[in-house]
């Protein structure tokens, strides 16, 4: 990269900063208009309220520290009487840190699937071929940036040992979250799909036939992500891979 291409680049993702978040509070949520997630709940599927769990009460502190941070982000809020009513399931990060999550499954066997196609990720490497320069992106929290319907919000309740509480947005475990993100995907870049992206549900990669092409690629990208308020995870992302002399992806290549 030339001292000019460098100063494009610093230049172009300084003026849109914005269509990043470090934090749940940089994320206001995809326009509602390009998306809202419906359970569609099949006639007849009868509610179940599961038993509740018991955590080790050295874990207690863990788990209230989990919910505030998601009351803190706006991501749920308390209900009473809830009709369906989930556990919480507690997975461990990478860094050591648990994570608190629940447990669907009762709530996805009275959902019908969705079959809204997803891409197939080893012809999107395939796509990829020929485009001498390549950027990177991941969705911050991508899931979470898609609203729930307000009639089916109570359908998420979970019981911890703080409350009973249900999501305000889309959560990760439940079934077609994966379909009805990849759909708001092709609502928004329709135009440029195929064309200057690839996108697999909240991955995007930005793609250019010439290095020069890749900063016009990039702030037309920025642009629409700007519009719609979709936001990306800064420490997800990887500019200007220059790609000129890496052979030709094969079908059998992993996606990664």
């Amino acid at each position: 990269m030339t001292s000019e291409e460098e100063r494009k680049y610093v230049d172009l993702l300084h003026k849109f900063r914005d269509v990043f978040a470090w934090t749940y509070k940089e994320m206001p949520g995809l326009d509602p208009r390009v998306a809202v997630h419906h359970l569609a709940i099949k006639n007849g599927a009868r509610p179940v309220k599961q038993g509740q769990k018991r955590f080790r009460p050295e874990l207690v502190p863990a788990i209230e520290a989990g919910v505030n941070k998601l009351i803190e982000a706006g991501f749920i809020r308390e209900v009473t009487y809830p009709a369906w009513l989930s556990n919480i399931v507690l997975v461990k990060n990478k860094n050591g840190q648990i994570r608190v999550c629940v447990d669907f499954r009762n709530l996805n066997h009275g959902c019908p699937k969705d079959d809204f196609p997803l891409p197939v990720p080893e012809l999107m490497i395939d796509a990829t071929t020929g485009h001498e320069t390549l950027s990177f992106m991941d969705g911050f929290l991508g899931y979470n940036q898609i609203r729930m319907a307000p009639k089916d919000e109570e359908c998420t309740a979970f019981q911890t040992p703080k409350g009973i509480y249900c999501y305000k947005v889309m959560p990760f475990g439940l079934n077609n979250v994966g379909a009805a993100y990849q759909r708001a995907m092709q609502k928004i870049f329709d135009d440029m799909l195929h064309k200057n992206i690839e996108c697999y549900v909240d991955d995007l990669v930005v793609k250019s036939k010439t290095r020069s092409d890749h900063v016009n690629d990039l702030r037309m990208t920025f642009e629409r992500l700007r519009h719609y308020q979709l936001k990306m995870n800064p420490l997800k992302c990887a500019f200007w891979c220059n790609l000129r002399k890496v052979p030709r992806f094969h079908s059998t290549a992993s996606w990664d």
